[in-house]
């Protein structure tokens, strides 16, 4: 059994030394609470829990403390993906729900399993999800100033059961300042990808990892042969080909647990209930 997380890249704006610390502290307990968590749960149910930790933390853009766009209203993607079952559900530009994450796990169940804007929160709405604004003040203060922050907080978790089996779940507030209506990669299997050999959730700009394919190379190469460092290695190869800016996680079959960006710095933190790695 082993957690990776990750909370997307330090933006220009919250590199000091208390931010520093406050992540790594934060990774800490939530890859120490995923990994408790882990030992009697899927490991779909994991990441998926998981990612609802991440998302109640306003260190990140996902859930609370996510970006505002263009217009002035936040609008979240998140997506799950089980690798035994290659099912994957996602929610894409949803609105006033705390955990799209959480929303993307009930869509599980359903013949339609990604849903988007209304009909998303519709769903969500229909299935005991209360409205819930996630907008914190210093977002409000940056929208209002027009502060670009980066727009590279996306959260995630790669996790692999008792069983060997794998998931990935990803969950994003978006870029910020974007047009209304922009996905991102987070509900797409360029950032978030799963199947029996590997699982990759990504983070960075979404275009790029749109373009790259990012997380479906990787574990189609894993599943094709290549160890997961070769699989990095020529897929981010291929990103830096069109100056991509991306991070990725991942953890193979063989329990292997990975993680490369391609400019610094992404935060991080893996566990294996006995030692934590975290990005310093």
């Amino acid at each position: 059994m082993k957690i990776i997380i990750h909370g997307g890249f330090f933006s220009e704006s919250d590199q000091s030394k208390e931010m520093k610390i406050a992540k790594q502290n934060s990774l800490k307990r939530i890859a120490e609470k995923a990994y408790q968590y882990l030992e009697t749960h899927s490991a779909v149910e994991t990441v998926a829990f998981t990612v609802s930790l991440l998302e109640d933390d306003n260190l990140y853009n996902a859930g609370i403390g996510s970006q505002i766009q263009s217009d002035g209203i936040i609008r979240m993607s998140a997506a799950l993906m089980d690798g035994k079952t290659q099912k994957m559900s996602g929610v894409i530009n949803i609105q006033d729900v705390k955990n799209p994450i959480l929303v993307a796990k009930e869509l599980m169940k359903e013949d339609d399993r990604v849903l988007g804007g209304n009909g998303a929160k519709n769903y969500a709405s229909e299935h005991g999800f209360e409205n819930f604004s996630t907008e914190i003040p210093q977002r409000r203060a940056e929208y209002e100033a027009k502060i670009k922050n980066g727009g590279k907080g996306t959260v995630g978790c790669v996790a692999i059961d008792k069983s060997g089996k794998l998931a990935a779940a990803t969950s994003t507030g978006g870029k910020g300042f974007e047009i209304p209506g922009r996905i991102s990669d987070s509900a797409t299997v360029a950032g978030n990808y799963a199947n029996e050999f590997c699982a990759v959730s990504c983070t960075g700009v979404g275009e790029d990892i749109v373009s790259n394919a990012t997380a479906t190379k990787i574990v189609t190469r894993v599943t094709d042969g290549m160890s997961l460092q070769q699989a990095f290695t020529k897929t981010f190869a291929e990103l830096k080909a069109i100056d991509g800016f991306a991070g990725a996680i991942a953890i193979d079959k063989d329990g292997n647990v990975f993680h490369q960006d391609s400019y610094p710095k992404m935060v991080f933190a893996s566990y294996d209930g006995s030692i934590f790695d975290v990005f310093l």
